[in-house]
């Protein structure tokens, strides 16, 4: 298989739990599809780094942290009023629009580190070593952000009444 049928393959079976992610970390949708987008154009100028790095999976989490917050940065540019109202999407098939919005409300009660933390490691099903090297901290600091995140949303508002949901 040459690089670019490598890199179409990869992008393939990635686009759609990158996209969650994306989500996860406070993205809309359309945000989020713009952020997996410009990660993975970033990956394919740089696919022969991408394919030699240890993890690629880490490599490419590591391009779209960096690439979410440099567009936080840079929030004032991003909206653009428009005469004509975009198309609506399909609707989410990962689960109902209230479980949805009580986990998006839930996450955007966390920091943005603990919620890249979160993210990167139940969603995005990255290993502690993986996270440490996508997020640039040492292993023991993504077990001490997780624990205090798991706590925080052990006890949050928007998952108790979920099935499964804390009992306070």
């Amino acid at each position: 298989m040459d690089a670019e049928e490598e890199y179409t393959a990869y992008v393939s079976a990635r686009w759609t739990r990158l996209l969650h992610s994306a989500m996860l970390l406070g993205c809309s949708l359309h945000e989020a599809e713009d952020l997996v987008q410009s990660t993975f154009v970033k990956c394919y100028v740089a696919w022969d780094k991408v394919t030699k790095a240890d993890d690629k999976d880490a490599y490419v989490y590591r391009v779209l942290m960096n690439t979410f917050t440099s567009s936080r940065r840079r929030f004032w540019g991003r909206e653009r009023p428009t005469d004509t109202i975009p198309e609506r999407s399909s609707a989410d098939a990962g689960g109902s629009i209230e479980t949805t919005d009580s986990v998006r409300r839930a996450l955007a009660g966390l920091s943005e580190q603990a919620r890249g933390v979160v993210v990167l490691r139940f969603f995005a099903d990255l290993s502690e070593r993986q996270t440490a090297i996508v997020l640039g901290i040492p292993g023991g600091t993504v077990k001490s952000r997780l624990s205090r995140a798991m706590a925080q949303l052990a006890h949050d508002p928007n998952l108790i009444d979920l099935p499964g949901g804390s009992a306070t």
